[in-house]
């Protein structure tokens, strides 16, 4: 099989001014017409580039010529002389990669297929425009995230997907394990033998890197994990994954101040390097997104279109208010006096989604930095304040979505800790290695993490988060 070049993406031929030179494209069809106009696809970018072939080109190549078949072309870049295109591709020579059975091909592009229905075939929805764009965006808010720790000296640390600790002490976990099912070894009190698992002791998959991020941050200053972790909840909304990835910076020297600074300069970055490397993509799911709206009750739709709710992200500093103030709002709000939440509100209860949705998008209209949480209802590592029933805590709350980024000040005073520890009877043997940081050395310290497919989520208007993650793993589903 010849070829007369290398070959050339689509993306780069229509970012190209000049025409008249030869190319080799290769790609998937979206469609196919009058035997002669092929629109063809290589992932590269959300267009097409129109492919015309010679009408009486051999009959057995064009009838294989069909939506989702794979094709190699060779041809001329010229411009285009019909309307929605400003070059097309007159092939030369045009070979069938791929043949595809239109009768047995699940993606039918005539008829916009329903995102539930590509959940289903979801080995097959990045062939789609909307996962298309998606993935894309989401590839481009990857690189910005480590763009952005890179460009300011953050070292980036790879901590372990199995651990032996439970950073959020909430128990949902998945154990790893080797020892068999039906007759697992025992001791003498009729309880696991975990000594006889692989690595001598109970492990499970980790819910958060924080703690060894911690370690890291006590050496090198600033540190970032960027992996995945895992959550056992039999949580089925839209909003929750088994497994999804988080960004957990931390950073040494920092207070809850200068943390809320970080991730609100992280934020604003992140999208602002979206909104610049993939406005094609944004600019669709928008459009699709308005398209949606439609449907709704007017009451229901968004005020802002995807678009402008970016900019509007990036162009304003976000609130900043603390857990009592947000208590006080909820309790004054028409929302609670009409009795429009599900939960009830009072000091003490940890926010529900309702509660940080209505303070973003109905009291603020816009992005939310929440402080000073009941220390009943945080992890263990957060540092007091000096009321004694708070904590050095923040929550982002973004519109749509609620809680976006969780983070504290970590709680730096040995005995400080070790008192809270012994509160929420969390064993400080098996935490010794953590426990060291405050030992030798320790320094205030803050941190916090961001939940990457809310993120994606956030950024691309989509509305479940199964459709930001290329492969969902969720309750009773595990598939591919």
């Amino acid at each position: 099989m010849k070829h007369t070049t290398m070959r050339t993406k689509i993306k780069e031929i229509l970012n190209r001014q000049d025409t008249d030179y030869k190319v080799n494209v290769k790609g998937w069809v979206r469609s196919f017409r009058n035997n002669q106009f092929i629109a063809l696809n290589d992932g590269s970018c959300m267009a097409n580039i129109q492919v015309v072939i010679e009408l009486g080109t051999d009959e057995n190549i064009v009838k294989k010529i069909t939506n989702g078949a794979s094709v190699s072309v060779d041809g001329t870049v010229i411009a285009s002389q019909g309307k929605g295109q400003r070059v097309e591709i007159k092939a030369d020579t045009l070979t069938i990669l791929g043949e595809c059975d239109p009768e047995k091909f699940p993606l039918q592009l005539k008829n916009r297929p329903s995102l539930e229905y590509l959940r289903e075939i979801a080995h097959l929805r990045f062939r789609t425009n909307t996962f298309g764009a998606v993935f894309r965006v989401r590839h481009t808010l990857a690189y910005a995230i480590h763009k952005f720790y890179n460009d300011r000296g953050f070292v980036y640390m790879h901590t372990p997907i199995v651990t032996a600790s439970d950073a959020e002490g909430a128990g949902e976990m998945f154990r790893v394990t080797t020892l068999p099912f039906d007759n697992p070894p025992r001791n003498e009190d009729g309880g696991i033998d975990f000594k006889e698992d692989f690595f001598g002791r109970s492990t499970n998959l980790t819910v958060s890197g924080q703690l060894e991020a911690e370690l890291g941050a006590t050496a090198f200053g600033e540190v970032y994990t960027f992996g995945p972790t895992f959550r056992a909840e039999n949580s089925n909304t839209a909003r929750h994954l088994a497994e999804f990835w988080m960004i957990e910076p931390e950073v040494a020297f920092n207070d809850i101040n200068d943390n809320m600074d970080l991730a609100e300069d992280f934020i604003r970055y992140i999208i602002g390097y979206a909104m610049e490397h993939n406005r094609e993509d944004l600019e669709f799911l928008a459009q699709r997104l308005a398209d949606e709206e439609k449907q709704k009750p007017q009451n229901e739709r968004s005020e802002m279109g995807l678009i402008e709710k970016l900019e509007f992200v990036m162009n304003n500093r976000f609130e900043r208010i603390t857990y009592t103030d947000a208590i006080n709002i909820l309790l004054d709000s028409p929302a609670y006096k009409k009795k429009k939440f599900q939960y009830d509100v009072k000091w003490g209860i940890d926010l529900q989604s309702e509660h940080e949705r209505y303070l973003v998008e109905k009291h603020f209209k816009k992005p939310v930095i929440v402080t000073g949480y009941p220390k009943d209802i945080k992890a263990f590592y957060m540092r007091m304040n000096d009321d004694g029933k708070t904590v050095a805590a923040m929550d982002i709350l973004a519109p749509g979505i609620g809680e976006i980024v969780g983070g504290s000040q970590r709680e730096e005073r040995l005995d400080m800790l070790e008192k809270r520890m012994a509160e929420m009877h969390i064993p400080t043997e098996e935490l010794y290695w953590y426990l060291d940081t405050r030992r030798f050395g320790t320094v205030p310290h803050a941190g916090f993490g961001l939940g990457f497919e809310r993120m994606v989520l956030f950024v691309t208007g989509m509305t479940n988060i199964r459709d930001v993650i290329p492969f969902p793993r969720t309750p009773k589903n595990a598939e591919f």
